[in-house]
């Protein structure tokens, strides 16, 4: 796990309260994640400087937050999360929700997440 500003690797991953991720590829300024959602559970309230990303759900239903905009999403289908955006991704489902991520920037670090609020009590940390 890259907490430290070291730049992601193909095959690192991570367990959090709310579910898993592994890095599935690195290019020099692009990541791709493999993101697992736990049913009921929900990432920070948070926000990058350094990146956007592209979420494109694999499994199950997602509910994404995205600057006070909320949207459901299904298998296939996808949503932006500009720059600066304050997000949230959720699974309110009984069921696995999995997605991959892919992440676009100049930092593509732990440190570029800003948690306003947090389930876990991780807003001043990893």
């Amino acid at each position: 796990m890259n907490s430290t500003g070291i730049t992601y690797e193909v095959g690192d991953q991570g367990e959090r309260p709310w579910g898993e991720w592994q890095v599935l590829d690195k290019q020099s300024h692009v990541v791709v994640k493999k993101i697992l959602v736990y049913p009921g559970e929900r990432l920070s309230l948070q926000r990058h400087q350094h990146r956007t990303e592209r979420w494109i759900i694999t499994e199950g239903v997602a509910t994404a937050y995205c600057d006070g905009a909320v949207t459901k999403l299904s298998v296939g289908e996808s949503i932006w999360i500009p720059k600066r955006s304050i997000h949230r991704l959720s699974n309110e489902e009984s069921g696995p929700l999995a997605l991959i991520e892919i992440q676009l920037g100049d930092i593509l670090t732990e440190e570029d997440i800003e948690r306003f609020t947090d389930d876990y009590g991780r807003v001043d940390g990893v």
